[in-house]
């Protein structure tokens, strides 16, 4: 027995058990995540716009406010027209257009945003047109490619640009350590990740689009998205490997994985989801990049300010993060060799 447990104790050291412990909490909180987050849809605030009659609109924005469970938001617009621009300006999610001499009325949608949530908008507006005595036609002003199954190409782009990212991180630290030793060897490894970004940034475009024919719109542009949303994953998994060592690999794949992808609007979007994962999801890479993919791609780049800012400042806060961490340490190993000789 005594034999027995000296070969646990060499087998299992207690570093790696507490690492253990840490990739089984890991593991309990991704199943949390994503089971919360995707296990059972309510339409929250959707935001439709009405187009009507005066009268007739503020008539129809009341009904809608009081559908069970508020799943829409609707709001007045004066016209067809800027209907249209709000939904390429992705500031709706759909607009009714009612025809006051007509029991038919229709509902343009803009299912380059998110198939869920366009089928969602869909069935409450029709059966808040069915209590009413009326019917619904549907129009796809900006529709999702044939090819881009369930619009997830966007997401799926994302994922693979945020795990090469933290993945490129994540060997740099096994090959030569988890905290850099000096800021001259931090500013390497951020110029090494800042090519590598870029690489694979294009190379993921240029698949998704030209090869595959999965998602449609520029190859630069969505190579320039790519180069920032893979920058932002690495950079912030230097500064995290920077504060905890080895662990901030982990502590990467809590934010980008287990927070970030469930909360980034693929599946399901953002009015579809519960409350935490919804709030959290444009201020994570993931969230903030899936949304400027499917702008460049179905909306002629639309509405893409705030979440590129979202992704400049991860990529900003992780370089500077890094470089500080790394200082810090060169200044505690000075200080550690000056008691040494001392």
């Amino acid at each position: 027995m005594h034999l027995f447990l000296g070969e646990i104790k060499d087998a299992v050291r207690p570093r790696a058990a507490l690492l253990m412990l840490g990739v089984l909490a890991l593991g309990v909180l991704f199943i949390a995540s994503y089971a919360g987050a995707f296990h059972q849809q309510q339409p929250k605030d959707i935001a439709l716009g009405v187009v009507a009659p005066e009268q007739t609109r503020a008539q129809t924005i009341r009904q809608l406010e009081q559908l069970p469970g508020s799943p829409l938001d609707p709001r007045a617009l004066i016209s067809e027209d800027a209907a249209r621009e709000q939904l390429k300006d992705r500031e709706i999610y759909g607009a009714l257009v009612i025809d006051p001499n007509s029991t038919t009325d229709r509902l343009l949608l803009a299912s380059g945003g998110g198939a869920a949530v366009a089928d969602a908008l869909t069935e409450i507006v029709d059966e808040a047109e069915a209590a009413q005595q009326r019917t619904v036609e549907t129009e796809d002003v900006f529709p999702m490619e044939a090819s881009d199954s369930r619009g997830l190409s966007a997401f799926y782009l994302v994922v693979g640009w945020s795990v090469g990212g933290y993945l490129c991180a994540a060997i740099l630290a096994i090959s030569y350590g988890a905290r850099p030793a000096n800021r001259m060897r931090a500013t390497i490894r951020l110029l090494a990740l800042g090519v590598f970004s870029v690489a694979l940034g294009l190379l993921g475009a240029v698949v998704i689009g030209p090869v595959l024919g999965a998602l449609p719109g520029s190859v630069l542009g969505l190579g320039g998205l790519g180069a920032l949303v893979v920058f932002a994953a690495g950079a912030t998994t230097f500064a995290l490997q920077g504060l905890a060592g080895i662990v901030g690999i982990g502590l990467t794949v809590l934010v980008l994985v287990v927070a970030g992808n469930p909360s980034a609007g693929g599946p399901y979007q953002y009015p579809l989801l519960p409350p935490f994962w919804r709030e959290i999801g444009p201020a994570l890479p993931p969230g903030a990049g899936t949304w400027t993919a499917r702008s460049i791609a179905y909306f002629g780049g639309h509405a893409i300010t705030g979440p590129l800012l979202v992704l400049a400042a991860w990529c900003v806060g992780g370089a500077l993060l890094t470089l500080l961490f790394s200082s810090l340490r060169r200044g505690r190993e000075a200080v550690e060799a000056s008691e040494v000789r001392q």
